[in-house]
């Protein structure tokens, strides 16, 4: 659709939702910017009212309620008018659980691309009357969007591009270049995945986005590959964890509320923690500072000791 003509568009919607009344093609004609003005010419008039048929099926075709009539009787030409009850979309209304999922999208993006376009809709949400609290403790699970890889894989997910990225496989040092076909990212254990199409494998895959090195790239063109319509996300993440291992860490004092957060129980002032990444643990015992020690395993606490010590630049 031009744009002279998409605008023309617009401004009649503006126009006939703006009055109660019906207004006729004349006075249509008169108000909305787009239409040639009367100049005698009957040239002019039938170019007029080619392009408003057009306009009228237009808005028809898109499903706009665009109503006929006339104001009294001793009306002799039909006019037009949009009802705003039918035009308008009705009252959205959520339950309990759908405004916490709306308030957890607002905190997952907080840090991401979309965090402004969160708020807006917060807002309006909340002018409207419903009551969706982003900051209720217990009542959202607590999800760190800060990766810089998360929007970029969201991205890529929607739109179906294959993507290549460095990846630090647990048990390794060095990273190997991966291709993927991203089906989807997940959140699972507070953890962020992307789970997919291994073209090198050629096999299904997951990978965790805090063991990708360096930037992710997008590959050839959107629409490169279509998702099978069957697949379990969940699954292919849940089953890649299976190796999972269990930390002891003492805690003691308000800084170590993040780690009680992720810790399946406390006994004694002790948290037990279920982990396959030692860096991703270890960055977080560390950010606990003293409030924190760590008494198993032996390589998370030296893990812990080292980014301490590097913070504090002492060498080993």
């Amino acid at each position: 659709m031009a744009a002279r003509r998409a605008e023309r568009l617009v401004n009649l919607v503006i126009c006939l939702l703006s009055t109660r009344q019906f207004l006729s093609a004349e006075r249509i004609r008169d108000a909305v910017p787009g239409y040639e003005r009367a100049d005698g010419d009957p040239k002019t008039d039938e170019a007029f009212k080619r392009m408003f048929e057009r306009d009228k099926a237009e808005l028809r075709d898109l499903g706009i309620p665009l109503e006929t009539g006339r104001n009294s009787a001793f009306d002799t030409d039909e006019g037009y008018r949009i009802k705003r009850g039918e035009y308008e979309l009705p009252e959205i209304e959520f339950d309990a659980a759908e405004a916490t999922a709306v308030g957890l999208a607002s905190r997952l993006w907080q840090s991401a691309q979309l965090g402004e376009a969160a708020r807006s809709a917060l807002l309006k949400l909340r002018a409207a009357g419903t009551e969706v609290d982003s900051d209720a403790p217990g009542a959202i699970p607590s999800l760190d969007a800060a990766d810089p890889a998360l929007p970029l894989l969201l991205d890529a997910s929607r739109r179906s591009c294959v993507v290549r990225f460095d990846y630090v496989k647990a048990g390794d040092r060095e990273p190997q270049r991966r291709t993927l076909e991203p089906w989807g990212v997940l959140s699972w254990r507070r953890r962020w995945y992307v789970a997919g199409l291994d073209r090198d494998r050629d096999e299904p895959r997951s990978f965790r986005l805090s063991r990708i090195t360096g930037p992710v790239q997008t590959a050839g063109r959107p629409g490169a590959f279509t998702r099978p319509p069957d697949v379990d996300l969940l699954a292919m993440v849940a089953g890649a964890a299976e190796d999972a291992r269990w930390a002891k860490v003492a805690v003691q004092g308000s800084r170590a509320g993040n780690l009680r957060r992720l810790a399946t129980s406390e006994r004694d002032g002790v948290l037990t923690i279920s982990f396959t990444d030692t860096a991703w643990l270890a960055q977080r015992v560390t950010a606990a500072g003293s409030s924190a020690r760590v008494l198993e395993p032996a390589d998370l606490r030296e893990a812990v000791v080292a980014r301490l010590r590097a913070a504090a630049g002492v060498a080993r």
